[in-house]
């Protein structure tokens, strides 16, 4: 009806409409979109103990697209199983990273055993689920002592320039201060952490980086063509940068762990 306010079934489904935007293109995404520092891994684990601390645990990765965290965990010792409703997306994940098992599903219905997981991880992911099915389905595929990581990649934007790129690429991922993922009541916050680092690419990369996100993804011709023209003019004409010009892109990765609700939690000390 004209004039109400949108609920929760109207933002889901905008969610899921925006996030169909990623089914495919899985080979652009893996190229121009940026990895996680080890760091942010090695915090994540280092604050847990049991199996999922120790060398070789299984990991869901959920939403793991092409791989960006899936590689992350291997590197780091991890046993991890990819879920990603895209099989485009977990294509790519598989030729980088030939036998690790892959399913098609998603963090509400995961398609995993009972208590076949260690750990999971949502990396960029969780603002596409709806957090409460996901959390029971989560806490589902657990084991005793197991954990729940949800990581986010974001522009820094407290760096003016970043800003104002963020601005124009209508950078929806960028968290507001004091932000903390809502979770069902089958976890509560145990603690969080922010690595901050960056990313070195030229001005094209930063444009195809546009590319990649959502809104671009989803916007009518004129709306992309207008993105582009405006990233040319910042990019070149107001910041002066020459084609193919290296530049450091800083990005924060923010990692929150969550634990069991039956477990006592640590608290969630600040960032």
């Amino acid at each position: 009806m004209a004039g109400t306010t949108p609920g929760p079934r109207l933002e889901a489904v905008r969610r899921r409409q925006l996030a169909r935007s990623y089914e495919d293109g899985g080979e652009h995404y893996d190229r121009i979109r940026p990895g996680y520092p080890s760091e942010a891994v090695q915090w994540l684990f280092a604050g847990v103990s049991g199996p999922a601390a120790a060398p070789g645990a299984q990991v869901a990765d959920i939403g793991a697209g092409t791989g960006k965290y899936t590689r992350c965990l291997v590197s780091a010792g991890y046993r991890p199983t990819a879920v990603d409703p895209s099989a485009d997306m977990l294509s790519q994940l598989q030729q980088a990273l030939p036998g690790i098992p892959v399913v098609v599903g998603t963090a509400e219905d995961t398609g995993l055993p009972t208590a076949s997981m260690d750990a999971a991880t949502v990396a960029q992911a969780w603002h596409w689920c709806d957090p409460l099915a996901s959390s029971t389905e989560l806490a589902r595929v657990l084991r005793p002592g197991g954990f729940l990581g949800l990581i986010w990649n974001q522009l820094d934007v407290s760096v003016p320039w970043v800003h104002r790129y963020s601005r124009i690429i209508h950078a929806g991922d960028v968290l507001r201060p004091g932000f903390r993922p809502a979770v069902g009541p089958e976890f509560v916050p145990d603690a969080s952490h922010t690595t901050h680092w960056s990313q070195q690419m030229t001005p094209e990369d930063l444009m195809e980086l546009a590319k990649s996100r959502s809104y671009y993804l989803s916007a009518a011709a004129p709306v992309r063509e207008k993105v582009m023209a405006n990233l040319t003019w910042y990019l070149f004409e107001h910041l002066g940068h020459r084609p193919g010009e290296p530049l450091d892109l800083p990005y924060l990765t923010l990692s929150w762990r969550m634990v069991p609700a039956a477990r006592p939690a640590a608290g969630l000390p600040g960032q």
